[in-house]
């Protein structure tokens, strides 16, 4: 198959996965399909503040081959799994019949119909910073320097991709689509998918599309409703959040010269003082706990684990 952009692609014939984010269950019991992963490092938050669940993900699967969404969702439910605030649910569309082509294309349509894509799947405010804008400035760096770097956000770790990531073509070949709300609901997800497939091809095609929402649904022939629903957070979380942003101006500094390129993954309290996360520029996380300061900041110990 030649990578040409434009090209029409029928949706049905790209290959995606799901990032199913999820609480609660038994990550590590859980029977999988072949192919199927299961990332126990990407831990969830229960209704407590404790890290909970996991991130299950398939291989690449084709429209055909969906059903194996629903078994797999059949079996978290059964160990007790299910999704809250602190979950998400990410689309990943294979790029492969465009390749590197369609990057610039996918950055464009990103400038003109994100806002109406992140409505369309009403994001969780809260769930924002997982997926932020595409920008002028980052398209505009892609053309002079077409690689990763380029489409990567830098200051927090949650934010480095976009609502549209086009950063995935880079390390697996995909785009990625982070704006849609968890669920564990099968007709949920699917029509998720529907949406990203037909959005993708529709962009493969060099197709002029609405930014309003539901214009857009239509033009795309894909569900005008059915997407999991906003989860709203816990009072405690927004006070958390409240507290971490107001402290990362402070301690960006001090994370910089502990981790080589770090970046403040998240800030939490504990009896001894804050601990403090961060995560170079490979994904490694170091902890450290530090005590406010008198005069200076103060590290006490670095979390080895």
């Amino acid at each position: 198959m030649t990578n040409m952009w434009p090209k029409l692609v029928d949706w049905k014939n790209l290959t995606f996965g799901v990032e199913i984010e999820f609480a609660g269950g038994q990550p590590e019991q859980l029977e999988l399909l072949p192919g199927w992963i299961m990332s126990l490092d990407e831990r969830q938050l229960d209704e407590s503040g404790l890290e909970s669940g996991s991130e299950l993900k398939p291989p690449p699967l084709l429209w055909a081959e969906r059903e194996q969404i629903g078994i797999m969702l059949n079996r978290l439910q059964a160990q007790g799994a299910t999704v809250n605030w602190s979950c998400g649910l990410h689309v990943h569309v294979g790029l492969k019949p465009w390749g590197q082509n369609i990057v610039p294309p996918l950055l464009n349509a990103a400038l003109q119909y994100q806002d109406a894509i992140q409505k369309l799947l009403a994001t969780s405010p809260h769930r924002l910073i997982f997926c932020p804008p595409v920008t002028q400035e980052m398209r505009d760096r892609y053309e002079t320097s077409p690689e990763e770097e380029s489409v990567r956000l830098f200051g927090r770790p949650q934010s480095h991709r976009c609502g549209i990531n086009t950063a995935a073509w880079f390390d697996m070949g995909t785009v990625e689509i982070r704006y849609p709300n968890a669920s564990l609901a099968y007709e949920e997800i699917l029509a998720t998918v529907e949406l990203c497939l037909r959005f993708v091809a529709a962009i493969g095609e060099d197709r002029s599309l609405s930014s309003t929402p539901k214009e857009l649904a239509m033009q795309l022939g894909a569900p005008l409703g059915g997407y999991p629903p906003p989860l709203p957070p816990p009072r405690w979380f927004h006070e958390r959040t409240w507290l971490e942003n107001s402290l990362i101006p402070v301690l960006s500094a001090m994370a910089g010269d502990l981790v080589q390129d770090g970046e403040i993954h998240h800030i939490l309290p504990v009896p001894d003082g804050l601990l403090l996360a961060i995560e170079d520029r490979d994904g490694h996380l170091s902890k450290f706990i530090i005590q406010p300061p008198a005069t200076e900041w103060k590290v006490l110990r670095h979390i080895i684990e």
